[in-house]
């Protein structure tokens, strides 16, 4: 491991590394909630599948 060769390389990247703009933040925000809730609704829909087929859930 040579540490003064990875300090550079990750120098390197802050370097490159820019911040988003308002439009491109906002838009990578929506998709991941978006696929937050849908995530959330088909657990949901699996637990309404499971709570109404008799016999599905141990007692």
């Amino acid at each position: 491991m040579d540490v003064p060769y990875d300090l550079t390389s990750y120098v390197r990247v802050l370097k490159l590394a820019s911040t988003p703009s308002w439009e491109e933040f906002s838009r990578v925000a929506l998709i991941a909630g978006a696929g937050i809730v849908l995530v959330g609704l088909i657990g949901f829909v699996i637990f309404v599948l499971m709570s109404v087929v008799p016999g599905s859930t141990p007692a």
